[in-house]
């Protein structure tokens, strides 16, 4: 769950991203972009949204590359001490955590927890006392509850040798996670407590975990964990309050239940763990929109370590357009039912748990998704930002059951929607035909696609 504060004026520039693969008409110009913001396929946000999918990400969000330092403090409260040892409770988390994000970033970004404290941390009052429920926005509870970790930690902690910070609540403050989630991140959020000289800006509060009763919480509850620092990361949340129906179990993002899954390729990019020569850009077009064409790529497997193009998008408009990537069952990847090409919508102008992306369904008559008209309400306010709310594993299993797999909290219907050779997916709206067709799988399971343009709806 995502919450956001207040973007600063600061803008941290999205990593090097470079196109390559082979075109006909759309042939791409020679120049070499430097960073991702140079691409002419990388779509800012513009507007009020506050934590969306556009490159670069604007705010003060921790690095999503190098070593990354994150203070992990375990609190408890009185009359709730800490069930077992703090030590314990750090367990659940790592070094499963670090493992998480050094396969999914391919090594780019180094994730060191710090536990200078390495007890539990006791609060000066009781749970209560700081009126946190699901949902509950920053201030004043979180806000007083920050304060008092400061002020308790300050004497043993220099805050600024961290880049991001992880509270780890005792487990037995507050519901389970089975009744209501309350795991939260304040992310680049500029009204938080400063210490040390550095405003305490990406915190994580993470609660009890989210046990399905298959017997597997000791292998995939720490994954919360990496959902909320994403978040810190810029990430936003691409479940809706409906659930995961937009993207399935395809991204942390959208679901942190259940079997462990990796990033889009998209994300990937937005947090610089493709290299330049990893992402192909669609178009030669310096304003974002493609010219009629045909282009042709082949895809290495998302998860693969290596060289070899993860991620080829084709803007269609200035607010989005179509991310094609290979997705197989390794690295992160534990529930690919279905290896093929993964084709999805990505709107970088939706906000954080709007559904800003939307997986195409290669079994069903999938209409990609028309322009949204303008909200009547933004959810995220940045004088008093609600909190977007987790849901449910339970709520996120709301389709018929379709697909391929049977793991439990694993969004069945779209399980099985990436496409293999010989599937076509073809977009007749927003004025052109777009068809993206997977027309191979090489000896090294790498997926041959052809992109085309079309001039006309026709």
């Amino acid at each position: 769950m995502a919450e956001r504060d207040g973007a600063k004026a600061a803008t941290r520039t999205a990593p090097d991203a470079q196109r390559s693969g082979e075109t006909d008409a759309a042939r791409p110009d020679p120049a070499t972009p430097n960073t991702a913001a140079d691409l002419p396929c990388a779509l800012p946000t513009r507007g009020d949204a506050q934590m969306a999918e556009g490159i670069p990400t604007k705010g003060s969000y921790s690095r999503s590359t190098g070593t990354v330092r994150a203070l992990t403090l375990m609190i408890d409260f009185p009359g709730t001490p800490g069930e077992g040892t703090a030590r314990q409770r750090f367990a659940e988390f790592f070094p499963q955590t670090s493992h998480w994000f050094a396969r999914s970033s391919y090594g780019r970004l180094d994730y060191r927890p710090a536990t200078p404290i390495p007890h539990w941390l006791r609060m000066p009052r009781p749970f209560a006392a700081y009126d946190i429920e699901r949902g509950s926005p920053y201030e004043p509870g979180y806000q007083r509850l920050l304060k008092d970790i400061v002020a308790t930690a300050d004497e043993r902690v220099d805050f600024s040798r961290y880049d991001l910070i992880n509270v780890l609540v005792t487990p037995n403050a507050g519901p389970s996670a089975a009744q209501t989630v309350l795991s939260v991140t304040f992310a680049n959020n500029d009204r938080s407590p400063r210490a040390d000289g550095v405003r305490l800006s990406n915190v994580s509060f993470v609660y009890s975990r989210q046990d399905d009763g298959s017997g597997t919480l000791r292998q995939t509850g720490y994954r919360v964990l990496p959902h909320e620092n994403n978040h810190s990361f810029g990430l936003p949340d691409l479940y809706t309050e409906s659930g995961a129906g937009q993207a399935g179990h395809w991204d942390l993002m959208s679901e942190d239940w259940g079997a462990n899954n990796d990033l889009l390729g998209w994300h990937k990019w937005k947090l610089g763990w493709l290299s330049p020569r990893q992402i192909d850009c669609v178009t030669n077009s310096p304003n974002a929109t493609a010219r009629p064409g045909t282009s042709r790529h082949t895809l290495s497997p998302l998860a693969r370590r290596g060289g070899g193009t993860k991620l080829a998008y084709l803007p269609v408009s200035r607010r989005g357009g179509y991310a094609v990537e290979a997705r197989t069952n390794e690295g992160n990847d534990d529930a690919v039912c279905k290896p093929g090409v993964l084709i999805y919508w990505v709107d970088v102008h939706k906000d954080s748990g709007q559904g800003p992306v939307t997986v195409m369904d290669s079994t069903r008559d999938t209409k990609p998704p028309h322009p949204p008209s303008p909200d009547k309400h933004h959810p995220h306010q940045p004088s008093h930002p609600p909190a977007s709310g987790r849901v449910h594993p339970k709520a996120a299993l709301h389709s018929t059951p379709q697909g391929c797999t049977t793991l439990p909290n694993v969004h069945p219907g779209l399980s099985d929607a990436a496409f293999t050779p010989g599937q076509t997916f073809t977009d007749k709206r927003h004025g052109v035909r777009v068809s993206i067709s997977v027309t191979d799988r090489t000896r090294s399971g790498d997926y041959p696609v052809k992109i085309t343009r079309h001039s006309t709806t026709n």
